[in-house]
C-alpha cells in the first residue's frame, strides 16, 4: 500500500510524466535535511536545504549499487521551464543499505535557490548494472533523468521522492514589492 501512495503522490506531483515514467519502487529511500524527513510534495525553504541531505538506501545485497540523482524540473521558473531538468546532484556507486556519503559524488551537490514559483526538487534512485558504469554528464542544465539512465542502462527507477521549494520569503509566484 505504501509503495501505491508513494506512486499516486509522484502522479499528482507531476513528476511521473514529466521526469519519469511510471514504474514500481523496490528499495527503501529516505531523504532529510536535519531533522526533517522529505516526503513527497512537502515545502522546504532554501535555508534547510543548503547543505546536501542525509541519504539512506535500502536494499540488503552490498554487491549492488545506486545511483541517486537530484533535479529540478522546474528551473528557471515553473511557468517557463526552459532549463528543465536542473541538475542538483548525481551521487554514483552508492553500496545499498548504505547512504549517500559511501559513493562516488560525480556532480557536486548545489542548493537549490528558487527565484520564481514554487519549484519540485526530486531525488531518484536507480540500481547500476554494476560499479564504475555512470559517468558524469558535462552539464547542469537541460539534463534529462530518463536520457541518463538510457545511456548508462539504468533501467527504470527503483525509488523516487520529491520536495517543493520557493523563495525563502515566498508565498507563490509573485514578487514583494
Amino acid at each position: 500500500m505504501a509503495a501505491r501512495r508513494q506512486r499516486d503522490a509522484l502522479a499528482v506531483g507531476r513528476v511521473i510524466g514529466e521526469v519519469l515514467e511510471p514504474f514500481t519502487g523496490s528499495v527503501n529511500l529516505r531523504v532529510a535535511y536535519g531533522d526533517r524527513t522529505v516526503t513527497n510534495g512537502c515545502e522546504l525553504r532554501p535555508s534547510l536545504v543548503l547543505n546536501p541531505p542525509r541519504v539512506d538506501i535500502g536494499g540488503h545485497d552490498l554487491r549492488t549499487f545506486y545511483t541517486l540523482v537530484m533535479v529540478d524540473p522546474d528551473a528557471p521558473s515553473p511557468s517557463d521551464p526552459n532549463l528543465r531538468e536542473y541538475l542538483h546532484w548525481l551521487v554514483t556507486d552508492i553500496p545499498a543499505s548504505t547512504g549517500v556519503n559511501f559513493g562516488h559524488e560525480m556532480v557536486c551537490y548545489e542548493s537549490p535557490q528558487p527565484i520564481v514559483g514554487i519549484h519540485r526538487f526530486v531525488f531518484v534512485l536507480f540500481q547500476q548494472m554494476g560499479r564504475q558504469t555512470v559517468f558524469a554528464p558535462g552539464w547542469r542544465q537541460n539534463f534529462s533523468t530518463r536520457e541518463f539512465a538510457e545511456v548508462h542502462n539504468l533501467g527504470p527507477p527503483v525509488a523516487a521522492i520529491f520536495f517543493n521549494g520557493q523563495r525563502e520569503a515566498g508565498t507563490g509566484g509573485r514578487r514583494r514589492q
